[in-house]
């Protein structure tokens, strides 16, 4: 157990095309989930936390982490799980500590499984019988101890979104409204495998009269940019740009850039990475692939920024 938690921090800073490393872990059952350890900062064992009133039900407490007050959520609560009496499993409880949209939070988990790296193209999407109230952003499947399991990929801005109100509103300094006329009619392609995530930018764009597509990986998006060229249509005239996050299932937002720029037929268009991954760990991959723009996720001000940039450069 030391040595999978002591390997955390190193293991973020791996940088990797359409790879992703995962940390495993369980929440009182013998189910598997994951999450990206590019967000992981840290896992720690249970901290000495103190409840705030009027918080929301799903926050445990509040501890203090490297000088900060952080909120520890609970994550088998929050992505409603039966009471854990129900399964009678012992909990030996950690806290993973990560850092999403430029905040940081912990989330109460059980016993941590391991870490594994593998490949966003054995990464599929939850079947979509199982709904729109699941909290899955994707699943695969993984050797564990010599056992093939399913591994359930947690959509952890869905969570957090269920305890922060995220604000769309725009600043009025921001908005220039000469750019904005010439928004009506043109439409804006939206990349993201968290239903959460694209609401947040379809929410925030639609208020400038742009028209919002939207694809659920890169490997969908790819294909219906192929489709336009294949058509004989100009990919810039179908869209203003893209927004694509960074890591998805099928096929990543590296990979998507990348092919993209491989693409004569298309290798002009406007791309933003949109990732509530590490700042640090993006530029260097925007830098490889060849994104036009970075921005941290759940910027209302930063997506009205971007857009306005790049319909100014074809005024």
């Amino acid at each position: 157990m030391s040595e999978i938690l002591s390997s955390v921090d190193q293991r973020t800073k791996l940088v990797g095309e359409n790879r992703l490393e995962l940390l495993m872990f369980r929440l009182g059952t013998r189910h598997t989930y994951a999450i990206n350890v590019f967000k992981v900062k840290e896992v720690i064992t249970v901290p000495r936390m103190n409840m705030m009133p009027g918080t929301h039900g799903n926050l445990r407490g509040v501890t203090i982490y490297r000088g900060l007050t952080i909120p520890v959520i609970d994550l088998r609560q929050a992505i409603r799980m039966r009471p854990v009496s129900e399964d009678n499993l012992p909990m030996e409880r950690n806290v993973i500590i990560t850092e999403y949209n430029r905040s940081v939070q912990g989330f109460l988990i059980g016993d941590v499984v391991s870490i594994v790296n593998t490949s966003w193209e054995d990464i599929q999407p939850p079947p979509k019988s199982i709904g729109k109230a699941n909290f899955l952003t994707a699943i695969t499947q993984i050797d564990i101890q010599g056992k093939r399991e399913l591994v359930e990929i947690i959509d952890v801005e869905k969570v957090l979104a269920e305890i922060i109100e995220y604000d769309v509103s725009i600043s009025e300094e921001v908005l220039d409204h000469d750019v904005v006329n010439h928004f009506t009619g043109r439409k804006v392609l939206i990349v993201d495998d968290s239903s959460t995530a694209r609401k947040q930018i379809r929410d925030t764009l639609e208020q400038l009269g742009l028209q919002i597509l939207e694809c659920h990986n890169g490997a969908e998006a790819l294909a219906l940019l192929q489709e336009w060229a294949d058509l004989g249509k100009t990919v810039t005239d179908e869209i203003l740009m893209m927004f694509t996050d960074a890591e998805m299932p099928e096929m990543d937002g590296y990979r998507l850039t990348a092919e993209v720029r491989a693409d004569q037929r298309m290798s002009d268009l406007f791309i933003a990475l949109n990732t509530s991954l590490s700042g640090s760990f993006n530029q260097a991959m925007v830098e490889k692939v060849g994104c036009n723009r970075f921005i941290s996720k759940f910027q209302p001000d930063m997506l009205v920024d971007v857009v306005q940039q790049r319909m100014r450069e074809l005024l």
